[in-house]
């Protein structure tokens, strides 16, 4: 009997590699005009952060199509559950505001009470799920700033990027 069980001699596979190009900055300055303005909105929206446990403070700025910003940072409660990330306090009220307007661009900002944040954050994975929902609803992609409190900046031209494969209403 052979006992070679290798999957490759029974089904045929095909490997591919996902990647995405990631923009990287070493100074705002850097930035378009409108992307410099939509980050320093967003620190100024992390200075007002509600991150009282963690003392990780985030803010978000959300640029619409209609060139409308709309705020939001993180707001922590101590039933640990039930806070918000900054990413969606800013699309929701986003979505709530301005329920037909496409959503351009997302600038967030993050830094520490405890300690100097020098790489900038990623969404986290509620969060990249979240403003996927909207960019697969407005079929248009929604470019990701991230900045930290010191250090270079990262740019994403699309949601997809970070969240590859992403479940959306397709599937349902």
């Amino acid at each position: 009997m052979n006992t070679d069980l290798s999957l490759h001699s029974y089904y045929s596979m095909e490997r591919r590699k996902i990647s995405f190009d990631l923009l990287v900055y070493d100074t705002l300055d850097e930035l378009s005009p409108s992307e410099k303005t939509l980050m320093q909105i967003a620190e100024g929206a992390r200075e007002n952060a509600y991150a009282p446990y963690s003392k990780f403070m985030v803010g978000a700025a959300v640029l619409l199509a209609n060139e409308e910003v709309v705020i939001g940072n993180n707001q922590e409660n101590a039933s640990y559950p039930s806070g918000l990330c900054a990413e969606r306090v800013a699309i929701f009220q986003a979505g709530a505001k301005y329920p037909k307007v496409a959503i351009k661009s997302i600038a967030i900002s993050v830094s520490s009470k405890t300690h100097i944040v020098q790489r900038p954050a990623a969404p986290c994975g509620n969060c990249r799920q979240a403003i996927a929902e909207y960019e697969q609803n407005q079929d248009s992609p929604i470019s990701i700033i991230m900045k930290a409190a010191s250090g270079k900046i990262f740019k994403c031209e699309s949601l997809e990027d970070i969240l590859p494969l992403a479940f959306g209403s397709s599937y349902l």
